[in-house]
Parts: C-alpha cells; sequence; structure tokens
C-alpha cells in the first residue's frame, strides 16, 4: 500500500513542462507522440480532443488508479492518480520528459518551468473553508475573526510559496483549496466536491544546454517528497484527515 494512501480519499504526482514556445500541434507530430506513449502504457487507450484543442490521452478512471497525459499550447503535463509507489510515477514522467527532445523538438533552452507536484483530494462534505481554519489555525491577526457573533467562515485556502535557493528559480509551493462558497453556506447545502492540498517544487527558467529534463524531474521528486516528509504531512495533511474523521 502506498504511504500516502491513509492521509487522503486520493493522491496524485504530477509532472508540467511549461515551455516558452508553442508545442507542434500537427496530426502527425501529436498522434506519433502518444502513440509511442502507449506502447508503454497500453491501458492509456483513451485519446480525445477538449474544446480547447488540449490532447487528452488516459487510462480508464473506474479503476481505483489511473494514468493520464495532456498536451497544451505550451505545456506537456502527465499524471498518475493513486499510484501504488510514487516511483511508478516518476517512471512514466521520466519517460515523457526523454520522449519530448526528440519528438516534440523542446530542448533545454524551451523550458519555462518544470513542476513535480503530489496533490491530496480529502472527500468532505461540509463547510471546507471552515474546516480548514479549525484545522490549521490563522495567523495571529485573523484568530479573532471567525469568532465574531454570527461570523462564518466563507474563505480560507492558506497558500505559500518559498525559494530554495538564492537564485530564487527553484521554488515550493504549499495551497489548500477549497470548493464551497456562500451560496453552499446559506442554503447548508454542500456539494460532493473534494477539498485538496497541492505540494510544488518548481524549477524555473531555460537549464544548461546539456541538462536532462528526466534527471532534473527526479532532483525535483527527492526535494518535494523531502520537505512533504518534514513539514506537509505532519503539519497540514493529517491535521486536515483528523479533523474530517472527528466531524
Amino acid at each position: 500500500m502506498n504511504r500516502f494512501s491513509h492521509l487522503a480519499t486520493d493522491h496524485y504526482c504530477n509532472m508540467h513542462l511549461n515551455t516558452e514556445m508553442p508545442l507542434p500541434n500537427s496530426r502527425e507530430a501529436v498522434l506519433e507522440f502518444f502513440g509511442r506513449v502507449q506502447k508503454s502504457y497500453p491501458m492509456m487507450r483513451n485519446f480525445y480532443t477538449r474544446d480547447n484543442g488540449d490532447f487528452v490521452m488516459e487510462e480508464d478512471k473506474d479503476q481505483p488508479w489511473h494514468r493520464w497525459l495532456s498536451l497544451e499550447p505550451r505545456r506537456i503535463c502527465s499524471g498518475f492518480v493513486n499510484p501504488s509507489d510514487p516511483d511508478l510515477a516518476e517512471e512514466q514522467h521520466r519517460l515523457i520528459l526523454e520522449l519530448v527532445p526528440y519528438m516534440l523538438t523542446v530542448s533545454p533552452l524551451d523550458c519555462e518551468a518544470l513542476d513535480y507536484m503530489m496533490g491530496f483530494d480529502f472527500a468532505y462534505q461540509g463547510n471546507h473553508d471552515l474546516l480548514v481554519s479549525r484545522a490549521l489555525g490563522a495567523t495571529p491577526a485573523y484568530e479573532r475573526l471567525p469568532a465574531l457573533d454570527g461570523a462564518v467562515v466563507l474563505n480560507c485556502e492558506p497558500s505559500m510559496t518559498i525559494s530554495l535557493d538564492d537564485s530564487c528559480r527553484l521554488q515550493a509551493r504549499l495551497l489548500v483549496e477549497t470548493r464551497t462558497n456562500a451560496y453552499h453556506v446559506r442554503r447548508n447545502d454542500y456539494p460532493d466536491e473534494p477539498l485538496s492540498v497541492y505540494f510544488t517544487v518548481r524549477q524555473y527558467g531555460s537549464m544548461e544546454h546539456d541538462a536532462s529534463f528526466a534527471d532534473r524531474l527526479t532532483q525535483l521528486k527527492q526535494k518535494c517528497e523531502e520537505l512533504l516528509e518534514e513539514f506537509v504531512i505532519d503539519d497540514v495533511l493529517l491535521p486536515l484527515s483528523q479533523a474530517i474523521a472527528a466531524s
């Protein structure tokens, strides 16, 4: 069992490669790229084009875990939902990053940013913002606001980005995303939408001419998992999980 499976309803390991120049979108280039990925992952057989023109290939979503891949005008995204081991997601992301220089003509110079992101969805049908404020608390300047007579928390989405090096090109971002609003609170009718936590380690800017996208992603994954273990699990994920269990 994955070590993250007990923390949230669903978890996922995603990679995003943002480019400075538009990516190839010809029929031949797109089909050859997705076809090559499918050779390695034959269950990724659902291929379609979104209304906005993005290309997507994914496995069936009616199983506990599934892989997906998308090609946007200036972004390549790869994801694995509920992998039994994050290393399996890394293998998928590495394959794609090894293919893009040759099949999509993406060079290290063309890199705008490379991300490794761990996401966690919590099933909770209630006021997400109130739950977050109680589970994670607030800075002293905001602590007394929710205690005002008749006050109900309507928005509480903590977010912080930090630099991990002197150049500020390596960054980490922690974001909590809620999906309830004033309409839901007023009617006391909450949608069946997840409360999400995203933790991303991102490398900004062009890379060295001989740099490897795949090797750089492995470095980002290692840093992401290190910070998850040191801070995010105990300070964010566990308190949210415990607050939901107690509600």
